[in-house]
């Protein structure tokens, strides 16, 4: 049994990226998976770049060449974002924090900081529920009101309309859903094991694996929780343009 689940779950991954290949194919309601197939090249993900695009979703800027595209999570604050914006503005790097809606209730000095300082603040839900599984269209457009509305009483600004479904769990009904709304939904194409506090990468290990899988164009997912990240960054911005990559806002991925 424990040799037949792996080869089972490596098999279905297959015939969901074969059909996710084909002309016209629909994208199925799953959670985002990646296959890394070559060192240095991007993953492919489940649904074709070309079918994403359709949707104003995108997990890799296919055209972009040594750019990459540093995204952070953030469901709760961990003591850590205060070190990684520090990084971020001696680096002279954009980004964009994905926060949902108790993250906004709780810090809204962190993220009038983010806006000050230029990053991009995206919506990642009220609730952080399995958007693909919500009842309706009004319950969809709840979730995602919900944030701009709490961002805009902390920034009195309008939130960017950048979305990241929680889990990545989707669905090509509500990918539709945020684009009727005027979002672009966020994927990734570079993430690694950092989002379980009590089993922290090594700072080694973690960089080993997040340089042997850049590429370019690469949209990259790290959580702001993440010791580990706040300990790394700074070493890796510095790795990543030694190795000739620029980093740019969203905006830039779906110019």
């Amino acid at each position: 049994m424990k040799r037949w689940i792996p080869a089972a779950l490596c098999a279905v991954l297959a015939i969901t990226l074969l059909l996710a290949a084909l002309p016209g194919r629909a994208v199925p309601t799953a959670g985002w998976g990646l296959s890394f197939q070559t060192e240095g090249q991007a993953p492919a993900g489940p649904v074709r770049p070309e079918k994403l695009r359709e949707l104003g979703a995108a997990y890799v800027d296919e055209d972009g060449g040594k750019v990459l595209y540093l995204t952070f999570d953030a469901g709760y604050e961990n003591g850590y974002t205060e070190k990684i914006l520090d990084i971020l503005k001696k680096q002279e790097v954009p980004a964009a924090f994905f926060l949902v809606g108790d993250y906004l209730e709780r810090n809204a000095d962190l993220v009038r900081r983010m806006t000050a300082e230029g990053h991009i603040v995206g919506n990642h839900t009220l609730h952080h529920p399995d958007m693909s599984a919500v009842p309706s269209r009004e319950a969809f457009e709840k979730e995602l009101r919900g944030v701009e509305n709490l961002y805009t009483d902390i920034t009195e600004q309008t939130l960017p309309k950048f979305y990241r479904p929680p889990q990545g769990l989707y669905s090509e009904e509500n990918l539709q859903m945020a684009k009727d709304m005027g979002y672009k939904t966020v994927f990734w194409s570079l993430a690694y094991a950092d989002w379980d506090n009590e089993k922290q990468p090594e700072p080694e290990a973690a960089l080993e694996k997040l340089n042997s899988r850049v590429h370019d164009g690469a949209v990259v997912l790290l959580h702001a929780t993440s010791k580990t990240n706040a300990e790394i960054l700074d070493r890796l911005i510095t790795i990543w343009k030694d190795m000739g990559y620029r980093f740019a806002p969203l905006t830039e991925l779906f110019d």
